[in-house]
């Protein structure tokens, strides 16, 4: 069984194209408060997500296979190295993110500052469709996927959003680094040569701290899994076939 998980701010419809061109069974969960309820005494820290998708994973059969993308990637680092007894394989993005050196973006910094990151959604909400569907279409999304994405931001989705970045604070390494090596379960780091928010050295360095394998998506930005549907499942696809 693949399990998919998204990032932010996303939801589940992430994983669409590419699950639709892989064989075999897969699910893309919906975080909470991604497209969906955040349900009553959620914290939406990024130990409430990991303890989350833990559960989800131990309520399915058979093997499982993790992928994930943007926080997905980072809830998949840590379900990988605390939790893997759970997984027969993992694939995940922006390693650099757990990178004892990692500094967040501008966008994350923002979110992480009481006030200005309420601000921040407080306009997002009120600007037109085409605007919020901007800052997608500007990392090569087209224009149908950015404002589906764009669409499905909601009041629900922006208040996660501050509570999963204001709990990894310095970055998600200080609070995880007790478990930070070589996972039992195999993996593969993707790096998208065109993400503005990866880091291909900083990747690498964490690949080899998680003995992982390492490969270049070319050509595919941030949201490669809607950019470049083909490539991706063909990638994933045989990294399964890899470890089968």
């Amino acid at each position: 069984m693949i399990v998919f998980l998204h990032g932010v701010p996303e939801t589940c419809a992430l994983w669409d194209k590419v699950r639709s061109r892989l064989d075999g069974e897969s699910v893309a969960l919906a975080l909470p408060g991604f497209g969906c309820a955040r349900p009553d005494g959620f914290g939406a820290t990024k130990d409430d997500y990991v303890a989350w998708v833990v559960g989800q994973i131990e309520q399915l059969d058979g093997p499982v296979d993790l992928v994930g993308h943007d926080w997905g990637a980072g809830i998949t680092f840590r379900v990988a190295t605390a939790y893997g007894q759970c997984l027969r394989s993992w694939v995940a993005d922006v390693a650099n993110v757990a990178h004892p050196d990692y500094v967040w973006h501008d966008f994350a910094r923002i979110w992480q500052t009481p006030g200005k990151g309420e601000q921040f959604f407080a306009d997002q909400m009120v600007a037109p469709l085409d605007a919020r569907a901007g800052i997608f279409e500007m990392g090569g999304v087209s224009h149908e996927d950015a404002a589906a994405l764009a669409e499905a931001a909601d009041e629900t989705m922006a208040s996660c959003i501050l509570d999963l970045y204001r709990s990894a604070l310095p970055n998600p390494y200080h609070d995880w680094k007790d478990a930070f090596g070589p996972t039992a379960a195999p993996g593969l780091v993707i790096h998208p040569s065109e993400d503005p928010f990866g880091d291909e050295e900083k990747s690498r360095q964490v690949a080899e701290m998680l003995g992982a394998r390492q490969t270049t998506l070319e050509g595919a930005g941030h949201w490669w899994p809607l950019q470049a549907p083909d490539a991706a499942a063909e990638l994933i696809a045989g990294f399964h076939r890899s470890v089968d």
